[in-house]
């Protein structure tokens, strides 16, 4: 008489294999997204997103130094002021002033024009409203530009105003 188990083939695991093709696929996958993920932020792969959308015409923008400011600061315990020269970058559409270039130019001067004078105003007067400690904490220069940026966009709506910069910056106490 044969015996029953002699006959039948030996098993093969099926579960260990199927567990082990499951996570290679898995991993795989996750470095295959990884690697897309990493070249499409560095811009090495076109998003098809990104395709769909027309990149910004850039904007011709000059720049505008306004003559040096001295103003006395608000504070209340001692005297201070704060001399600081100013160069705002503003559109050329808005200005109406020069040939229209893209990019910046040399710092022009106009010092007798409408809208020099009353950037000349609103920057004063934001100036006049700060505080030595407030200027000379970490992030005193970035607020102050914010601030002015905002004003000058308030108070000077057809001066287009792209961004602020300080080329001399000295506060005295």
């Amino acid at each position: 008489m044969p015996s029953a188990h002699a006959a039948e083939p030996a098993k093969f695991p099926v579960l260990p294999l199927v567990i082990a093709v499951v996570v290679g696929v898995m991993i795989a996958g996750l470095g295959i997204g990884g690697a897309l993920y990493a070249l499409a932020r560095a811009g090495r792969l076109p998003v098809q997103g990104a395709a769909s959308k027309t990149a910004p015409a850039p904007v011709a923008t000059h720049l505008m130094a306004l003559d040096p400011l001295v103003v006395n600061l608000a504070d209340a315990d001692h005297a201070s002021y704060l001399k600081v020269s100013v160069v705002l970058q503003v559109t050329d559409a808005a200005s109406g002033k020069g040939p229209a270039q893209t990019g910046e130019k040399a710092p022009e001067k106009t010092g007798g024009s409408e809208s020099m004078i009353e950037a000349r105003d609103t920057a004063l007067t934001v100036l006049g409203r700060q505080t030595s400690d407030a200027l000379l904490a970490a992030d005193g220069k970035d607020r102050l530009k914010t601030e002015l940026k905002a004003a000058l966009l308030k108070h000077n709506p057809e001066l287009k105003v792209v961004d602020v910069f300080f080329t001399d910056f000295l506060v005295q106490r």
